[in-house]
Order: structure tokens, then sequence, then C-alpha cells
């Protein structure tokens, strides 16, 4: 199952990045690598603390590593039951440093809902940001479906593989522009490494402004996620 999954996330992106790569010369991949910390305060309240890079591994047809932004980001989650939860978050994207282009101060509010009722585990979320630069303010609005299970057995235990899958649909609009539509396509496996570390790797396909000037951007991920 494992070997599989990996088969086939290489098949998938060598196929898009040919497909793209001859239909667009426009056409990015991106290289991002995150780490994140988990902190539950009590039975209702946790917090989040991650900070990620985003880096150019193919544009203008060409292979490189150059760094595109860095960003840090601090959520905080109240649970009103097991299933539903309401959270706060604040992020700042460093983009200055490594091109041309405004940083990002980002604030957003979220509620998410998830549900597991035998072995895969559903989830709803919803979120608003506001996208504030030294240009304009982008007022975005997202959903995102995932559902994510073991890869063996009925139940995640410490050395076992897990998947993750979601979509995401995103609306974008600020003062004098066009809104923006957006959608991404994202799986991942991962691993519990111990009882407090995860870490998980995959791919995410975007399609942004598609209800305009479509650009797709295909992205490698991985995260290293750290309960304390």
């Amino acid at each position: 199952m494992i070997t599989f999954y990996i088969r086939f996330c290489i098949a998938f992106a060598i196929v898009l990045c040919s497909y793209s790569a001859s239909a667009q010369n426009d056409f990015i991949t991106f290289f991002e690598p995150s780490f994140a910390v988990n902190h539950k305060v009590n039975g209702s309240y946790k917090i989040n603390f991650s900070t990620v890079s985003r880096n150019y591994i193919y544009r203008d047809e060409e292979f490189e590593f150059t760094t595109r932004q860095l960003q840090f980001v601090h959520f905080s989650t109240y649970s009103l039951n097991s299933n539903h939860s309401l959270s706060a978050g604040i992020m700042y994207r460093f983009r200055e440093n490594f091109e041309d282009s405004s940083n990002e101060l980002r604030l957003t509010q979220q509620y998410n809902y998830a549900y597991r009722p035998n072995v895969i585990r559903f989830g709803h979320r919803i979120r608003s940001e506001q996208r504030i630069t030294t240009e304009n303010t982008v007022h975005r609005f997202r959903y995102r479906f995932t559902i994510d299970f073991p890869l063996q057995g009925d139940k995640l235990d410490v050395g076992e593989p897990y998947l993750v899958t979601n979509f995401e649909s995103l609306l974008s609009v600020a003062k004098a522009e066009l809104p923006q539509i957006d959608q991404r396509f994202t799986t991942q496996i991962g691993w519990q490494w111990t009882k407090n570390l995860k870490f998980q790797t995959g791919l995410e396909y975007r399609f942004e402004d598609y209800n305009n000037d479509t650009r797709e951007i295909l992205f490698v991920l991985t995260s290293v996620i750290l309960k304390i």
C-alpha cells in the first residue's frame, strides 16, 4: 500500500510536470518544507506555531533552487466539543528579502468540523482571511474537505503510516480587482514516528485564478509536526 502510494505520487508529478511544461511556459514547481509545534493548554484550548519556507525548484522551463518566501504562523484553537472547533490565527510572510514583492500580514478566522464514523475521518473547514500588504488588502474565503485514515489497522499506532487527502476551493476579492477563484488538490502520506512526532510528505496541485487566467502550480510538501 505504501509502496503503491509513493510510486503513484512520483508518476503523478512526472505526468503533471510534463503536461504543464509543454502546455505553458509559466508552470512553476515549489518545494515547501514546514515545521509545526502543537501544545494543548487544557481540555478545550490548544495553540500551534509553525514556520514554512517556499522555494522554487522549477520555473521558466529550468530547474533551480531559490527561496521565494519565509513565513511564521500562530493559531489558537478552542474546541466546542469533540467534533467542532473555532480558531484564530496570525501569519507574517517575509518576501521582500527574497524577491521584488511586499511582505504580508495575514489574519485568519476558522471553523472546523470533523467526525470519524469508522476508520476514516472526515473534516470540513471554513476560513476567512485578510491578506494585508503595502499594495492592498485581499479578503479570501476558503472551504476545505479532508479525509484521513491509517494505512494499517483500524487506528493509528506509533511507527505506522496514514494518508491525508483534501480538496479546497478559494475565493479572493479586493477593491478595484476582479474576484479570483482557486482550486487545490492535496495528497500526503504521514508516519507517526513517536507518540508526539509526525512526518508528512506529498503533493499539492493548484489551479489559481482559473476564472480569469489559469495558472497551474505544483507543490512538493514535507512537514514535521511536534506535540509538546
